[in-house]
């Protein structure tokens, strides 16, 4: 098995994708964030001190999402079209998910820059509520649906 991170002499390098074909490209990734009532209630109210926490979250996501290649070596820096999240409650479980779908028309897919904007939004809202509840736990990160280039559409099932 080749690695493609790695050249003959197996130093890292980065993949060449210039012979790649550019495509419409899209990635939707998700992640939970759960915690305690008390917090839980507080980022519902609006009353946690640091401010509104699910909208400054959606801020941070879509800045994660624009940073990744600065964070995660060999990754292409990428022109993204669109960033676009959404948080979901879950009541009965005092949790948040996060969903982050990110656009861009390119020679190569945007799945780290949607798991990314996801993260950097979970650790968001754990930084702003931290003072409330620190045994919050990040879980459930994954890939829900990737579509465009050379491997096609992917959809978790």
């Amino acid at each position: 098995m080749e690695l493609t991170h790695l050249d003959k002499r197996q130093n890292p390098k980065m993949v060449d994708v210039s012979a790649k074909d550019s495509t419409h490209r899209e990635a939707i990734a998700r992640g939970k964030i759960t915690m305690n009532y008390e917090a839980f209630c507080a980022i519902k109210e609006q009353k946690v001190k640091k401010g509104a926490v699910l909208q400054t979250a959606i801020i941070a996501a879509i800045m994660g999402a624009k940073r990744t290649s600065e964070l995660i070596p060999m990754c292409h820096p990428l022109f993204l079209t669109s960033v676009k999240c959404e948080t979901i409650e879950i009541a009965n479980e005092n949790a948040f998910i996060l969903e982050v779908r990110v656009k861009t028309y390119g020679q190569t897919g945007v799945e780290m820059e949607a798991l990314m904007g996801v993260n950097i939004g979970l650790l968001t809202i754990y930084d702003m509520v931290k003072a409330i509840d620190k045994t919050m736990v990040l879980s459930e990160i994954y890939l829900v649906e990737k579509s465009g280039g050379k491997s096609g559409h992917f959809v978790r099932q």
